[in-house]
């Protein structure tokens, strides 16, 4: 039976980290502050936002909430990214995905300070991956490293199939994985044979958002299996792309949805926000990654 990786628990851990730093903040008179924009009424992002907003209240992070309707312009949110820039009060800022269509978000992430984006997005800050220097890390890839560690399950010299693309997820990822000598393949929509890469790997990753997809014939005997996706089954329970039931007795370690990766992201937010802060306030402040 496979070891069932607890991302609440991890999660615990991290954000009991970010509650001390964020008092060793508030002690030296320091800000330590999390604007949230949320445009439109999203009932997802709704659920996301509301989330970390109490996370926020946990660690004693500030947040500065400012909820926009969707017919709220291009310029209007730059405008207030401008001035969020300029705040004093705020550490990080975190534009919610997705943005009303008319709406171009990657000019509105490119609208947010470096040193604030604590989502890790900004060309400048996935430059700083790319090249192995210090920053914040996308969230959700930082969760899954910071998992892995905890569990002690090391991917130097490992194969790893990353399944899934994004910017968000998979080509973070790669870079995350590669910097720990891990050996990456990237499969996607036009990946030929994945199952047969899959069963070639040490760990699997998957951030594909479809539901059950990885089946147990993708698997090779005591494989790591991360499912990064968050679905809804036929009836409508939420499920991850790995098909739980099949997989889990075959793999060594599974991350279960909900309650794996999930928690794991909003907990690096969080961190994300505290290192951010503690460098607007001239000290060291290490980077999650």
């Amino acid at each position: 039976m496979a070891v069932l990786l607890d991302g609440k628990a991890v999660a615990a851990k991290v954000l009991a980290e970010a509650t001390a730093r964020a008092e060793r903040l508030h002690v030296r008179g320091s800000s330590c502050g999390l604007a949230v924009v949320l445009v439109g009424n999203d009932p997802a992002s709704e659920v996301y936002v509301r989330n970390k907003r109490r996370d926020c209240a946990k660690c004693g992070i500030e947040t500065h909430d400012f909820d926009l309707p969707a017919t709220t312009t291009q310029e209007e949110l730059e405008a207030l990214l401008d001035r969020l820039n300029g705040d004093a009060r705020v550490s990080g800022i975190l534009v919610q995905m997705p943005l009303p269509a008319h709406i171009d978000a990657q000019r509105a992430i490119q609208h947010i300070s470096p040193e604030k984006d604590v989502d890790g997005l900004h060309p400048v800050n996935l430059g700083r991956l790319v090249l192995g220097l210090p920053g914040p890390r996308p969230c959700t890839p930082a969760g899954v490293m910071r998992l892995l560690r905890e569990y002690d399950i090391d991917v130097a010299g490992k194969e790893v199939a990353v399944f899934g693309r994004s910017v968000l997820v998979g080509k973070p990822l790669l870079l995350m994985l590669t910097e720990a000598d891990a050996t990456v393949t990237i499969c996607h929509s036009k990946t030929p044979h994945k199952a047969e890469t899959a069963q070639r790997a040490d760990v699997v990753i998957s951030a594909i958002g479809r539901a059950k997809l990885v089946k147990a014939d993708w698997m090779r005997e005591g494989a790591v299996v991360i499912d990064v996706g968050m679905n809804r089954d036929e009836d409508g329970r939420l499920c991850g792309d790995v098909d739980f039931a099949q997989v889990e007795p075959i793999a060594s370690a599974i991350t279960p949805v909900p309650g794996g990766v999930g928690p794991m992201t909003r907990a690096m937010l969080m961190l994300n926000t505290v290192a951010a802060a503690e460098r607007l306030a001239g000290l060291p402040g290490e980077w999650p990654r």
